[in-house]
């Protein structure tokens, strides 16, 4: 099978498997109010964005033949860009939501916390999908989905800790601060991924300018 063929199969499942999490942690929020899961809808919002994105530009790079080497490279770090600003944004979002909502009254998180767990495994899947693609063949597309969905999967890991807690022990004082800390965990690795994201594409494309 082509780089083509593997790249578009994993994407195409990748925004499958990815564009029912916003919407259904979304009507989450009808039951539960953990700022660990209002800040983890905002998240799977802006990286399901990137991920269409990152298809479209892998798509339109696959028709590159080698003379547009060049094009096809400045097209793919512009793209490999746009993820990081996503994962950048969304961590700042993160970050204000976790100071701004109330932490009483959490709620039910019991769905959210059945979502997160799928996501996790769903998450963890590709990025071992990912790593074994980039290996054989590799493109910077797929590198920067790696680091995705590393992020996804390491995050998804503190939601859940963080919900785990509010489940078990919702009024307590342990569970107020496991929640408020993993939010802010949640934020700062987004945004520190994002970070480092756009300063390792942007660099090549100072040069090249």
């Amino acid at each position: 099978m082509t780089e083509k063929r593997l790249g578009t199969k994993t994407f195409i499942w990748a925004i499958i498997m990815s564009a029912p999490s916003p919407l259904v942690v979304g009507l989450g929020l009808l039951v539960g109010r953990s700022s660990t899961q209002i800040a983890d809808f905002v998240r799977k919002s802006a990286e399901l964005f990137a991920i269409i994105i990152s298809f479209i530009v892998f798509l339109r790079t696959q028709k590159y033949v080698e003379r547009d080497e060049m094009r096809k490279q400045t097209l793919e770090r512009r793209a490999n860009i746009f993820v990081g600003l996503m994962m950048l944004f969304a961590g700042i979002i993160m970050l204000i939501l976790t100071f701004l909502i109330s932490h009483t009254d959490k709620g039910n998180v019991i769905p959210a916390l059945a979502i997160i767990v799928f996501g996790g495994t769903v998450n963890s899947i590709f990025w071992i999908r990912y790593t074994r693609l980039n290996k054989t063949q590799p493109n910077s597309i797929f590198a920067v989905q790696i680091r995705l969905y590393r992020a996804k999967t390491l995050v998804d890991m503190s939601v859940i800790i963080a919900l785990l807690s509010v489940l078990i022990a919702p009024q307590s004082v342990v569970s107020y601060w496991i929640d408020f800390i993993g939010s802010i965990i949640v934020s700062l690795y987004i945004i520190w991924s994002g970070t480092r994201t756009v300063y390792k594409q942007i660099k090549p494309l100072q040069k090249n300018g």
